[in-house]
């Protein structure tokens, strides 16, 4: 029988295979760091097509910057926003943002990326609806921080495959790809981007295609 690569060779195996299949994702599709931050917030629970959505009407209207997002009306940031679902907690959770942004650091991304990497991690969970798959796209996407984001679709494919179980935590999952692969942001950034791409083509909650998967010999 054939011995199973070890997790490092594995993970990299699996990222080499996909990037061959799909080349690069140009992920995360946002023209500032604040607009990534943005769209952090907006893409939980819906889906990406919802949350562009709602980001054109934020610059349509001018309120994609700190100062402008923060100083708009909270309603008037959920009428905006409709098209994400959750509208009205969403832009509580935009101006829970802003309002730490501007406490902690005056308004400045700059100031705030600075922050070592445990330190902003740990005050970004502090916002009031920041879990950990935001404070980690935030941190990736937009600080350029390496560490890397678990998702469903991350969940899916990688207990699917054997290295978790359904139930395994956020933090577990996470470690998985923080210990088995080199510290780099670029390749964590396009790695989850892969796995995002073969989730919703291939591995998909219902009826997956796995004949057809580029990590089928895997399996």
């Amino acid at each position: 029988m054939k011995k199973r690569p070890s997790a490092p060779a594995l993970l990299k195996e699996y990222y080499r295979s996909l990037l061959t299949s799909f080349g690069p994702q140009g992920w995360w599709p946002g023209r500032t760091r604040f607009e990534v931050i943005v769209g952090a917030i907006l893409t939980q629970n819906t889906s990406w097509t919802n949350v562009e959505k709602a980001i054109r009407n934020l610059r349509k209207d001018r309120l994609l910057t700190p100062g402008r997002l923060h100083a708009a009306e909270v309603s008037r940031l959920a009428s905006l926003i409709r098209p994400a679902g959750y509208f009205n907690i969403k832009a509580g959770r935009l101006r829970n943002f802003t309002s730490f942004l501007f406490k902690d650091c005056g308004g400045s991304l700059d100031q705030l990326f600075r922050k070592d990497p445990a330190t902003l991690r740990r005050e970004l969970l502090a916002v009031n609806g920041v879990g950990p798959e935001t404070a980690d796209s935030i941190m990736l996407y937009a600080a350029g921080k390496p560490e890397f984001v678990i998702d469903a679709y991350t969940k899916r494919i990688f207990s699917r495959h054997g290295f978790t179980s359904p139930d395994t935590g956020y933090d577990e999952i996470k470690t998985l790809f923080m210990d088995n692969l080199p510290r780099d942001a670029a390749l964590f950034n396009e790695y989850h981007a892969l796995i995002v791409k073969t989730a919703k083509d291939y591995c998909k909650t219902k009826n997956p295609l796995c004949d057809e998967c580029p990590l089928k010999g895997y399996l």
